[in-house]
């Protein structure tokens, strides 16, 4: 419950990933981008789930041979 008393707002949520809060609107459009959820007409996101969203998103850095 608590976790839900501390979700942000699409501005937080925007400003935590480092995207626009137009980007936000149009990955929810496309059933795209971090989970989130409606409080009555009011777009919240848990900081756990924008957690979740980035860590699926990181990418190994590529190798490079050692030149043997």
């Amino acid at each position: 419950m608590v976790e839900y008393q501390n979700a942000m707002s699409s501005k937080g949520a925007s400003a935590y990933v480092g995207c626009s809060e137009a980007s936000l609107r149009l990955w929810r459009s496309k059933g795209q981008g971090p989970r989130y959820f409606r409080a009555g007409k009011l777009v919240r996101y848990r900081k756990t789930d924008l957690d979740s969203w980035i860590e699926a998103r990181l990418n190994e850095p590529e190798r490079k041979g050692d030149g043997s």
